[in-house]
């Protein structure tokens, strides 16, 4: 994929990758439980339950290192005409949202990211193919990204 060269690319905060690590952990909750039932049950073979413990594990460490390259990934630039937002690391994906398409900016955070300080910025167009979402963003980040975005949306909205 190819990036326009102008501007500077603005990173999201490495704290995104600490709430996306605790939010795996919570996933990894049943699949504990699962392999202690498996290694407690006398009907299940003796060398299912370390297999699924092996499995688990291998699968959450390689989880814990694609969510910090994932999350390096994220970036945004404003440009005079539009927003640029870029992500992925296998399956890249550029999004350009035209200042004047613009809808809604919506400034969100759930509870991981409330206590960690940090929000996600989601643009709101038309088309549901180009929203866009920034996250982690430290608060007063994300409210000024939305302000500059709401006033450069005002602005080139031929409806007003």
């Amino acid at each position: 994929m190819t990036q326009p060269a102008e501007g500077n690319w603005q990173s999201v905060s490495s704290k995104l990758a600490l709430a996306r690590r605790i939010t795996l952990l919570f996933a990894f909750v049943p699949v504990v439980v699962v392999v202690g039932i498996l290694w407690w049950w006398d009907a299940v073979p003796d060398f299912v339950a370390p297999t699924g413990a092996v499995i688990a594990l291998i699968t959450g460490i390689w989880a814990w290192w694609i969510i910090g390259r994932r999350v390096r990934s994220f970036g945004y630039l404003e440009r005079s005409e539009d927003l640029l937002v870029r992500s992925g690391i296998l399956f890249q994906r550029l999004v350009i949202v035209p200042y004047g398409r613009m809808q809604l900016v919506d400034v969100t955070a759930g509870p991981i990211d409330r206590a960690l300080g940090i929000t996600s910025v989601q643009l709101h167009t038309a088309a549901a193919t180009t929203d866009a979402v920034i996250p982690g963003l430290t608060p007063d980040i994300a409210a000024q990204v939305r302000d500059r975005l709401a006033l450069a949306g005002e602005s080139r909205n031929p409806g007003v």
